[in-house]
């Protein structure tokens, strides 16, 4: 009967711990210490909307306004395509890499660390250099991880010169790129995905493989020969730095005043309709943690619901089972609180066991997770806190299983059970 209860409480401890422990690493801050800090613009500047929520990007000349600007501490254009990148000098064929055309701001703004060099200069932005930075995994891939500062990249029919390669860098989510999250139905696990493997200056990435960017939604029909930069289409995100109340209110100022401004020139029909949003309510507005996760959270934790009301039923038996023993304890002047501190005790002991048991449990459900076809299977993984978790939630279930039994027990009565000796 022990055994079927720390079955029971090992079975519930690991299907509920594997699924909280992928829900923790999908719901936490992808930028701590600095995401409070971190912001992300919007103008309704779909003529369309009526006056809804605005779009989940800028079109190029608003964004680009904005971030002339300058009312940040500091603010980076992002946008993102694919790209074919090989070493200049390698004759193997180039690759379909992620490409993100982003401003200097970027690294320092979402503390990105570096292995080698460095980011580029705010001139490169405006000055349009070849440059880039890569990924960590690109540079092992096409250096075999040395250095690479220096070294050439062909991006689509260009060459650009490697100026930083990143440390290795896992924000999860991949925040900078979140947009869309309302439409996605719940299936939101490609905010999950690795980091880009190429960083380039916004407007030179336009240059080299601008017709590789895509518009996010066009509220006009677009000429086929027309420039993303000129289309009736949204497709870049603004992100800022504010480090106080005051900044984060006089920017909200700033972005109203520039809404009404574009009104009286004919560009924005809904001029009221802004946000400035904290990259946390940013995350949230987008439903980002995955539909089928929270599904699989619940079903978990109702399936411990289901262990626990079992581990109850097999305590009472257990402690009826001894009614007899715990009678004479009685007639020997134990007390009804030591009767129930003992029962109390039996089922810590039984907990204990169940969240050892339910450690490798957990174990085997996070190997499971890590071998499924989803992006974020590299991140379930189990920390320290939720190691001490499992056998905290351990003994809290045991010990509540514990009562009820615990209480039934003290209420035998000795004389009942003398008599049957």
């Amino acid at each position: 009967m022990t055994a079927l209860m720390v079955l029971a409480i090992a079975v519930g401890i690991g299907a509920s711990m594997t699924t909280l422990t992928v829900m923790r690493l999908l719901s936490g801050d992808p930028l701590p210490g600095r995401s409070q800090e971190i912001y992300y613009a919007q103008i309704d500047v779909n003529p369309q909307s009526k006056g809804k929520e605005p779009p989940d990007v800028l079109d190029f000349r608003t964004a680009v306004d904005l971030w002339n600007a300058r009312q940040a501490d500091q603010q980076t254009l992002v946008a993102g395509s694919k790209a074919k990148v090989r070493p200049a000098d390698s004759p193997l064929p180039p690759q379909m890499l992620s490409l993100r055309a982003t401003t200097a701001d970027f690294f320092s703004m979402f503390n990105v660390p570096f292995q080698f060099g460095q980011a580029w200069n705010p001139s490169d932005d405006t000055d349009r250099a070849r440059v880039a930075v890569i990924s960590s995994s690109l540079n092992e891939k096409l250096f075999g991880g040395a250095n690479s500062v220096g070294k050439i990249l062909r991006i689509a029919n260009s060459d650009v010169r490697i100026v930083g390669v990143l440390a290795e860098w896992r924000p999860a989510p991949l925040f900078y790129a979140v947009r869309g999250g309302r439409f996605s139905g719940g299936d939101t696990s490609a905010f999950y995905n690795q980091p880009d493997k190429v960083f380039t200056p916004f407007f030179t990435g336009l240059e080299i493989n601008g017709e590789n960017f895509k518009p996010f939604n066009c509220w006009a029909k677009r000429d086929a020969l027309e420039s993303l930069e000129r289309a009736p289409c949204t497709w870049v995100g603004l992100w800022l730095r504010l480090d106080s109340p005051s900044k984060v209110a006089a920017y909200k100022r700033f972005l109203d005043n520039t809404a009404a401004q574009l009104k009286d020139q004919g560009r924005v029909t809904y001029a009221e309709n802004t946000r400035l949003r904290t990259l946390m309510e940013w995350l949230d507005f987008n439903l980002v943690v995955p539909s089928d996760v929270k599904l699989q959270t619940v079903l978990a934790f109702a399936f411990l619901a289901i262990c626990l009301v079992n581990v109850v039923a097999l305590l009472l038996a257990k402690f009826l089972r001894h009614s007899r023993e715990i009678g004479l304890r009685r007639a020997l002047g134990a007390t009804r609180a030591a009767i129930f501190l003992q029962c109390l005790a039996e089922a810590g002991f039984i907990g204990l066991l169940g969240g050892v048991l339910g450690l490798f449990l957990t174990l085997l459900g996070l190997y499971l997770v890590r071998h499924q076809p989803v992006p974020y299977v590299d991140l379930a993984y189990l920390d320290l806190p939720m190691f001490l978790m499992t056998f905290a939630l351990s003994m809290v279930v045991s010990l509540l299983a514990g009562v009820i039994p615990a209480l039934r027990a003290t209420l035998i009565q000795p004389a009942v059970q003398l008599n049957q000796l």
